[in-house]
């Protein structure tokens, strides 16, 4: 960044991935340059509120909750979801089926996780730096976490990992998958490039995760020949100590990124003449955005935990295996709006933008969401530890790798998107015909005994 430029910034973080947001921005100047990749990605799924209708109600406290139900509600591409919400709700009081349930709280969620983002962006024009960045930090995988926490304190220790898994995977592989299919298909006559930045410090900070998953796995095979009480009780606590450098780790990334190294990840300029693009200014004030914000989060832990409560229903119902929905179904349905963005970006030669989505994504819920599962876990009496077995740390450590090594030189073209859309394919028909039986007691990690390890 240039000396010239202005000393008051606003920054910006989410799902990793922090870029400043300079003054003009915050007034509404600017366009996606200057925002985050995840931010700009969020914003191609709103579109511009015509209030011409709500500015002739006569009654100001009227008009207000009008045009802040126009902006929330309907500022969304996706805002027919909505109807699912109160249905799921009437499905759940009026027992309509709990297969129905799951299925109608899935779809409420999706376009709650845009509007969320929407909503803190909303409030970082009005907060500092550091409250701005923090909110956006902590919403940025919100779903994720919900589920995470109602399904602990239900001790469905497997539905987190599974889950949990499930939105690494998907980020790594069909997300970026099918933004660099896409966007290959769609510029064959150009080279499409990115920067390697990004990607090289995602990617490390992603392999420090996959040996704090390895190393309890490994640790479970070498005690092979002790009690299986003695191997669970040293694997937990070498999971816990592991949980807190993954979240020293990720401290250090987010100051590397925001402090000593912000160089490196200043968003560049680009030409953004669309015709539909969304001017960034604040629509909503402080303290409406944050009655939302917090009503949101309210709608999104109701739902998450239908969806946690009516799991193993819909896996009876449906014949699909929990895992498999866990790991491939709940990834995908909530996750499709910020999905659906970055794949937009990538038909548009803009893969920064949908590389900051995939890999900023996966590397919060990496080294965020699920050593503060953990740590959570702790608290609350849960014995929850890194141990995620065989089959899913294989899955876990190939697509770590296959995704590194194809963004090792900066270059794109729609093979490499292909591939990675392939491995995700194999490694979800790998958990639709995987069906790990659910007969232990609730809390108690199916890897950590031998019959665990003779299963796998």
């Amino acid at each position: 960044m240039s000396s010239s430029a202005p000393a008051a910034e606003t920054w910006l973080l989410e799902n990793g991935n922090i870029k400043p947001l300079s003054k003009e921005m915050r007034h509404g100047h600017g366009r996606s340059h200057g925002r985050t990749a995840h931010n700009v990605s969020s914003s191609s799924l709103r579109k511009k509120s015509d209030l011409t209708l709500v500015r002739k109600v006569p009654c100001a406290i009227i008009r207000d909750v009008l045009a802040n139900v126009q902006e929330v509600i309907f500022g969304t591409k996706l805002f027919v979801l909505f109807i699912a919400i109160p249905f799921a709700i009437l499905a759940h009081y009026k027992n309509f089926g709990r297969s129905w349930v799951f299925g109608l709280s899935l779809l409420g969620l999706t376009p709650l996780a845009e509007r969320v983002s929407f909503l803190t962006e909303q409030i970082a024009f009005f907060t500092g730096p550091t409250v701005g960045g923090l909110l956006n930090a902590t919403c940025g995988n919100a779903t994720e976490l919900i589920i995470a926490i109602l399904a602990l304190i239900q001790h469905k220790v497997d539905v987190v990992k599974y889950s949990l898994l499930g939105s690494i995977l998907s980020n790594l592989l069909l997300v970026l998958g099918t933004s660099l299919f896409c966007g290959g298909i769609a510029n064959l006559s150009k080279e499409q490039k990115y920067d390697r930045k990004q990607a090289d410090v995602n990617s490390l900070l992603l392999l420090l995760g996959l040996l704090c998953h390895v190393l309890p796995l490994m640790f479970r095979y070498a005690g092979i020949g002790e009690s299986a009480a003695v191997t669970a009780e040293a694997t937990l606590q070498l999971s816990r100590v592991s949980c807190i450098v993954m979240l020293i780790a990720y401290i250090g990334y987010l100051v590397f990124q925001l402090w000593t190294h912000r160089q490196l990840f200043d968003a560049e300029a680009e030409d953004n003449e669309d015709d539909d693009a969304v001017e960034e200014e604040a629509v909503l004030g402080f303290w409406s955005a944050f009655a939302w914000l917090v009503g949101m989060t309210i709608v999104i832990a109701l739902l998450s935990e239908y969806v946690v409560g009516t799991i193993e229903a819909a896996s009876d119902s449906w014949g699909i295996s929990v895992s498999f929905i866990s790991v491939i179904l709940l990834p995908i349905v909530g996750n499709a709006a910020e999905h659906a963005g970055a794949i937009i970006f990538a038909f548009k030669n803009k893969l920064d933008i949908s590389l900051g989505v995939a890999l900023g994504s996966a590397t919060q819920i990496a080294m965020f969401v699920v050593p503060l599962s953990v740590i959570v876990a702790w608290i609350v009496g849960v014995r929850m530890d890194l141990d995620f077995s065989l089959l899913e740390t294989g899955s876990l450590a190939l697509a770590i790798i296959v995704t590194a090594f194809t963004l090792q030189d900066g270059t794109s073209h729609y093979i490499k998107g292909l591939v990675l859309l392939l491995c995700y394919v194999v490694i979800g028909a790998c958990f639709f015909v995987f069906n790990r039986p659910q007969t232990q007691p609730s809390g108690v990690n199916l890897g950590s005994s031998s019959e665990g390890i003779m299963r796998v």
